[in-house]
């Protein structure tokens, strides 16, 4: 699935360094000016598709840093939540949440994610009864996925 990530950044344009960002205290990050993505060299699988995914949507959107940080808080909830609908399946999380009984630690492990990516996931998702909808906004029919769960 990383291979899609790699095919999406084609799509973009953009050009996806390695390199040590120690002295940033992060993973990786999007430069809009020259539409690369930078990401620190020797991360492991789960965490380097997550973050490859994260910085993509901040492409995707045409992020920049802001002074303001309520705006990049915003920003960076969307590239959450947006990298979150690419990884993980719907059916998947179902199993994953199932077999682990909801840790939160472990079904990202298992959807071979980072917590943070599984919590924003969990934020995309309204229960109501039996039904559970992806990404749900005001009105009818509003919702990217729309799901039965009962509860037997």
């Amino acid at each position: 699935m990383t291979s899609d990530l790699f095919e999406l950044a084609s799509v973009l344009n953009v050009t996806i360094e390695y390199s040590d960002l120690s002295d940033l205290g992060r993973d990786g990050d999007y430069n809009m000016q020259t539409n690369t993505i930078r990401l620190r060299d020797g991360m492991s699988h789960r965490l380097h598709r997550s973050v490859l995914a994260h910085e993509l949507a901040h492409a995707k959107f045409g992020d920049t840093v802001s002074q303001f940080g309520p705006v990049n808080a915003k920003q960076e909830k969307r590239a959450d939540e947006w990298a979150a609908a690419r990884l993980i399946h719907p059916n998947d999380y179902r199993v994953a949440e199932y077999i682990h009984d909801g840790n939160v630690a472990l079904v990202a492990q298992a959807l071979d994610v980072v917590p943070s990516i599984v919590h924003a996931y969990q934020r995309t998702l309204l229960r109501c009864g039996d039904t559970l909808y992806e990404q749900a906004r005001m009105g009818a029919g509003q919702w990217s996925r729309k799901m039965q769960v009962g509860n037997g």
